[in-house]
């Protein structure tokens, strides 16, 4: 498999397959292929791991498409502003990543549910509780949030991320939700309640413009109505 990424601020991953060659997606991620592609809806995995897509909230089904008689060409475009990078997936190097992030891989590569590990924190630090883990072995396409920052934060070495702006992170790497100190700074610093600690060693992406971070931001100009 070959590849580009084209376009900015809205890219495109434009994957050209020999034939037999195998792409996995999230249901609705295909933008445009040629006709010899043959699409294959699967549970990707069984009713356990369809469930954990649910909580992560991504489609409960994945999509399979292999080219046919010859070489075939498909193309998975970003559904936000931002930026789509490819990563190498290899025994040992897992990669952790938001929700919603996956956007293709080939089929070499397994998606399953991170979870960070003190639950109740967890449940209460909204973002930063569920994501996705990208395992196997093979390329996985994945989209990010506005512009990506790229840190490789040493054994031991913490960063603190308000919720939201952590859009990957190494295996290798710890992740703690606690809250902010403080009761005025909590509830008069306008940061929210809760920050999303990193500690090394590992590699991390953050991204400056969180889709959630957006809708809240733009919220207060949308006049609604009913006639």
């Amino acid at each position: 498999m070959h590849y580009t990424i084209e376009g900015s601020p809205m890219p495109v991953a434009i994957c050209k397959l020999e034939p037999g060659e195998t792409m996995i997606t999230e249901s609705g991620a295909m933008s445009w292929m040629t006709p010899n592609m043959r699409m294959e809806t699967t549970s990707g995995g069984g009713i356990g791991k369809m469930l954990g897509r649910a909580l992560s909230h991504e489609s409960l089904f994945l999509n399979r498409y292999t080219a046919e008689h010859g070489s075939g060409e498909i193309a998975f475009a970003s559904s936000f502003p931002g930026d789509i990078r490819a990563f190498e997936i290899d025994n040992g190097r897992d990669l952790i990543v938001q929700k919603s992030a996956f956007l293709a891989s080939t089929q070499g590569i397994e998606l399953s549910t991170f979870f960070q590990k003190k639950l109740g924190s967890g449940f209460f630090g909204g973002e930063g509780f569920i994501m996705q883990r990208l395992s196997g072995r093979g390329i996985a396409f994945v989209e990010f949030d506005g512009h990506i920052k790229e840190y490789e934060l040493a054994s031991g070495e913490q960063m603190i991320i308000d919720t939201g702006y952590l859009a990957a992170m190494t295996s290798t790497c710890q992740m703690d939700i606690q809250t902010v100190p403080g009761l005025k700074n909590m509830f008069f610093g306008g940061e929210g309640l809760f920050n999303t600690v990193i500690t090394g060693p590992g590699k991390i992406w953050l991204q400056s413009m969180p889709v959630n971070q957006l809708a809240s931001s733009i919220q207060p100009y949308i006049v609604t109505g009913n006639k």
